[in-house]
């Protein structure tokens, strides 16, 4: 069963090509580097720009990041494939065409599962094949926008990076499935370690085909595609934009056209840009200049052993250690969090405990910094020996946060930055029952209305005390120590 939108008498049906460019320290077809942020036109050659006599030179490592992708999403790794021209012209495409795969991609039929309020969605992969990217248009104007621009510059750097398309059957009916879809697959690649899928830097992006059809009929209705949609938030509003546009266009006595749109995130709406391409548009036709792939045995089966674990058996995995479920797919959401929280409960963490803290004050402070965990010293040990200080009462739960940020910073170990700090709880029983004792005579008010049965002061008693000892006491302690000397 799965959750569907409330679109009156009409069914969505959504498809999503999802594109990847692959960390490759060289392009598809030639050795100039792949960069993000480069100046630009400074990282592209003959090949890539397309020159005449520039012949291209297939990237075995992206081939092999092709195959991984598929592999985890269950595909058949097919024993033969070929690379093809995808003919069109845009600015950003110097050769006029781009290589591509058009009738024997890599990897085919495969499937991916997301959850959304509890239910599955089984979503098959048709295809996952090969091409490489196009450049950058820069559309100078207000806005940055096509639309109002004065003029056009276009940066080529871009122009032959190892992209894999991603292309799923139209099995999603809502868009908050389209959403969970495209979140599943960014914690897979990312997973694989074949690309950082950052959105926002375009290393990851969604077309999404959408279109309507009557509740209950089989005919699929006419789809229009929305381009390049660069966020996961977006790709949710940009289908349902589209699938409440296409709705009220029927009931008005309209009719959906197949038709290109462009998703304005200022707006929230979709916009027209041209009218939908078929393939046969495409003139597709082998690329002479390129041999095919073959895949034997051997090398699917190197492909399937390189496979990491994947995000929802981690999640699965988790979950049977006592981590809820919200907690659980936080962490499968970054591998490097993932490292750590392994190698913290392999030391001996609580597994709970453990999840809490790094999806909370350990995200927060990378978020808060900018920085990457794998560019703090902390480690798994540390994670052990902070939760054995605050079990053991050396350490309150407030403390306890300041010293791991502590740590992340490179101040030293837990223990030795609490004690830096000065954040050590004092363990001495007579110290603390001293201190209660003397609060506890100095708010004779209060003791009578506690003692009363009025439960309201008993946490102005415990603060009393804690600002007594420099908030070092326990507080359960002193609450247990409060609460014993007004009974009765």
């Amino acid at each position: 069963m799965t959750a569907r939108r409330d679109v009156g008498d009409f069914e969505a049906v959504i498809g999503i090509e999802t594109h990847v460019e692959l960390q490759t320290a060289s392009k598809m077809f030639c050795g100039c580097p792949v960069s993000f942020g480069a100046e630009p036109n400074t990282t592209c050659c003959p090949t890539c720009l397309g020159l005449p006599g520039a012949l291209p030179v297939p990237n075995e490592q992206a081939i092999e990041g092709i195959l991984r992708i598929g592999a985890a999403l269950g595909c058949e790794l097919v024993p033969y494939s070929e690379f093809h021209r995808k003919n069109y012209f845009y600015p950003d495409l110097p050769k006029n065409y781009q290589i591509s795969q058009y009738d024997l991609p890599l990897c085919v039929a495969g499937r991916i599962e997301v959850d959304v309020d509890g239910e599955t969605a089984v979503v098959g992969i048709t295809r996952v094949h090969m091409e490489e990217d196009t450049g950058k248009s820069l559309h100078v104007g207000e806005g940055g926008r096509i639309a109002d621009a004065d003029h056009t510059l276009l940066d080529f750097n871009r122009s032959g990076v190892p992209l894999v398309e991603i292309v799923s059957e139209p099995d999603l009916r809502t868009p908050e499935q389209a959403r969970a879809y495209g979140a599943e697959l960014q914690r897979i690649v990312r997973a694989l370690g074949v690309s950082d899928a950052k959105l926002e830097e375009g290393s990851m992006r969604f077309d999404a085909n959408v279109s309507v059809r009557r509740s209950g009929t089989a005919t699929l209705g006419t789809r229009s595609e929305v381009k390049n949609v660069n966020s996961l938030r977006s790709l949710q509003r940009a289908v349902a934009y589209e699938i409440e546009r296409q709705v009220r266009l029927i009931e008005s006595g309209g009719a959906v056209v197949l038709e290109t749109r462009h998703w304005n995130e200022d707006t929230g709406v979709t916009t027209a840009m041209r009218s939908k391409e078929e393939s046969q548009d495409y003139r597709y036709f082998q690329e002479p200049d390129l041999v095919p792939i073959e895949v034997d045995d051997a090398w699917r089966a190197r492909v399937a052993a390189s496979l990491p674990e994947l995000p929802a058996t981690t999640r699965a995995r988790y979950r049977a250690l006592g981590v809820d479920a919200r907690t659980a797919s936080t962490l499968g959401d970054d591998p490097a969090l993932v490292a750590l929280m392994d190698d913290a409960v392999a030391a001996g963490a609580d597994p709970r405990l453990c999840a809490i803290w790094l999806t909370g004050e350990v995200v927060a402070y990378l978020r808060r910094e900018d920085v990457a965990l794998d560019a703090t010293p902390l480690q798994g040990a540390h994670l052990v020996e902070l939760a054995s200080m605050v079990g053991a009462g050396d350490l309150s739960a407030t403390a306890a946060k300041e010293v791991l940020a502590g740590v992340m910073s490179g101040e030293g170990g837990p223990r030795g930055v609490a004690e830096q700090r000065d954040l050590i709880q004092i363990s001495d029983a007579a110290v603390i029952e001293a201190a209660v004792d003397a609060v506890l005579a100095d708010n004779e008010d209060a003791v009578a209305k506690l003692r009363a049965g009025d439960p309201k002061p008993l946490g102005f008693l415990v603060g009393q005390v804690m600002r007594a000892t420099g908030g070092k006491a326990d507080p359960k302690l002193v609450s247990t120590l409060i609460t014993a000397r007004t009974a009765g």
